[in-house]
Formats: C-alpha cells, sequence, structure tokens
C-alpha cells in the first residue's frame, strides 16, 4: 500500500515503542500532528472558496485534505466521506490532530469538517474553513458548533 493511500487498515492502534503503519513512532505521529496543525494555520484568513484546494480559497474538505496531502496522506474529499474513515471517538477522547465533524445548516448528514488544535476541559478548538469567514479557529463552545456537532474520528498516523 502506497503511505498516503488511508484505509481501514491504517486505524489500529499502536503502542509508544510500536511502529504505527507508516514506519514511524507514535513519539513521531505527536510530532507530524504539530505539522499538520501548523500547516493548517498557516492558512488562517484565506477566502472560502467552495470546492478549492488551495490557500486562493478553502472549502472546509478542501482545507483538511490539502493540509494531510502535505504529509503525503490522501484523504477522501468530502466531508461525509472522511467522517467514514479512521476511528469514531467520544467527545471526551478527542485530542489534538483529530477531525471533528458537524451537521451545519439543518442538514441530516455530515457537511462540514475541521481539524482539532487544542483541548481544554470542555471546550474544542479546531481550524477550519467558514463560508462567512473563511479560515478560522472556532470553538465548540460557540452555541452554533456545540449544536451541530456530530462525530470527531483520529485518523491513524
Amino acid at each position: 500500500m502506497k503511505r498516503g493511500t488511508y484505509n481501514e487498515r491504517n486505524s489500529k492502534k499502536t503502542k509508544s515503542n510500536e511502529k504505527n503503519d507508516y514506519g514511524g513512532s507514535k513519539e513521531n505521529s505527536h510530532y507530524l500532528v504539530k505539522r499538520l496543525i501548523n500547516t493548517a494555520t498557516d492558512n488562517l484568513g484565506a477566502n472560502y472558496r467552495a470546492g478549492g484546494i488551495t490557500p486562493q480559497g478553502f472549502d472546509c474538505s478542501g482545507l483538511m485534505y490539502a493540509t494531510f496531502l502535505k504529509f503525503d496522506i490522501v484523504l477522501p474529499r468530502s466531508s461525509v466521506d472522511m467522517a467514514k474513515i479512521g476511528t469514531k471517538i467520544d467527545l471526551d477522547e478527542i485530542q489534538k490532530g483529530d477531525l471533528i465533524f458537524f451537521k451545519t445548516n439543518g442538514k441530516s448528514v455530515i457537511n462540514h469538517v475541521g481539524l482539532v488544535t487544542e483541548v481544554n476541559d470542555d471546550e474544542i478548538k479546531f481550524i477550519h474553513s467558514s463560508t462567512q469567514k473563511g479560515v478560522i479557529v472556532s470553538s465548540t463552545k460557540e452555541p452554533y458548533y456545540k449544536k451541530t456537532f456530530a462525530q470527531a474520528n483520529r485518523i491513524s498516523l
């Protein structure tokens, strides 16, 4: 399997002294999470663009797709398909680097995704591309995101 292609095999858990599916240690995964967050935050302020995957404009899944692709990790292109990969985790298990999903605008299916950048007690901060403000950091304490939260997934790195 090529390094960047994601499938369910990549979602197994590893101990800190074991190799992960990409041949690195768990410590390297933590370093990769930091790099993923830094890469995504380099795009703060970029405009929203439907279907966008470049700093000239991102949609929410395009920001995740482009961020992970920089590290040769190919995610599905849509938020609903991203929500089907990795390991679904409980709200109290969320960590930096997890994907967080929402059902916005009264939709019954997942249609929005962000990357968790910070976890503090009962608040989760995540970077995403908002249709109104472009690439920003938001919080699950904001009523809109608290109400529309759907799930979180961990992608094994």
